[in-house]
């Protein structure tokens, strides 16, 4: 994993209430954990984004793209798992892929930040895609990622958000 400073974490990132609103959105509340604290609920620890329950934690220096991708498990989790969620997300191949899929597709929505933003801060942090990179698969290897999203209606046909959690 390639920790560059070159990644937008939440210290540097101008428009947080964005990134609020939007979790928001989806019934999740972002909470900052102090720097010098161990993030609740953190998969990989480091300064990588925790999922309990409905809370999303994290630090200033944590990267805004690890809280996308936390907030993605969330959505794209079925209700079950979301109601027991605490720190591991679990899920299927598929379903990583949906998750991955949302995160760029949602970056889309923060001022400052877009896919082409989360295509180079996946791709430095160490995503690793079929076709050497999150760009390549995003364009052109992707396609069931799509059709698991529309599937469970979190995206619509056109690739905008419901803004809908999977239901089932």
């Amino acid at each position: 994993m390639i920790k560059g400073s070159q990644i937008l974490r939440l210290s540097t990132y101008e428009h947080s209430h964005v990134l609020t609103a939007l979790l928001g959105r989806y019934g999740l509340s972002l909470e900052h954990i102090s720097t010098d604290t161990d993030i609740p609920g953190s998969y990989w620890g480091d300064e990588e984004a925790g999922l309990i329950g409905r809370s999303l934690l994290a630090r200033s220096d944590t990267p805004v793209h690890s809280v996308l991708h936390e907030a993605c498990h969330y959505i794209c989790m079925d209700h079950q798992r979301r109601e027991a969620l605490d720190t591991n997300a679990g899920g299927d191949y598929d379903e990583e892929n949906a998750v991955c899929y949302l995160q760029v597709v949602l970056a889309d929505e923060l001022p400052g930040v877009g896919r082409e933003r989360m295509f180079n801060d996946m791709d430095a942090w160490g995503y690793s895609f079929r076709l050497g990179s999150t760009r390549n698969w995003f364009e052109s290897d992707a396609e069931d990622a799509f059709a698991w999203l529309t599937g469970r209606e979190i995206l619509n046909s056109g690739g905008l958000p419901t803004y809908k959690l999977r239901a089932k």
